[in-house]
């Protein structure tokens, strides 16, 4: 089930900086768990859903708050 949590360009950043760490310290888990966490844009997911298929968000735990308000919350259904 995919997160849906907006974040500020703040939050954002500071996420992606804390998943570094966690990849300099070794912590793959970690890190894809924090960058998974960061909404995806949607221009990216509406590539990947045109590309990859709706597989990839049923595999990935990615956050799609910003999707969702773009495109509706339907966006995984269609």
């Amino acid at each position: 089930m995919p997160q849906s949590r907006f974040m500020t360009d703040i939050e954002k950043i500071d996420t992606a900086y804390q998943a570094c760490l966690l990849r300099r310290a070794g912590d793959n888990e970690g890190f894809e768990r924090l960058t998974r966490s960061i909404p995806m844009p949607p221009w990216l997911a509406k590539i990947i859903k045109e590309k990859v298929g709706l597989e990839y968000f049923e595999r990935y735990d990615c956050n799609l708050a910003e999707v969702e308000a773009k495109f509706g919350p339907d966006f995984l259904s269609k």
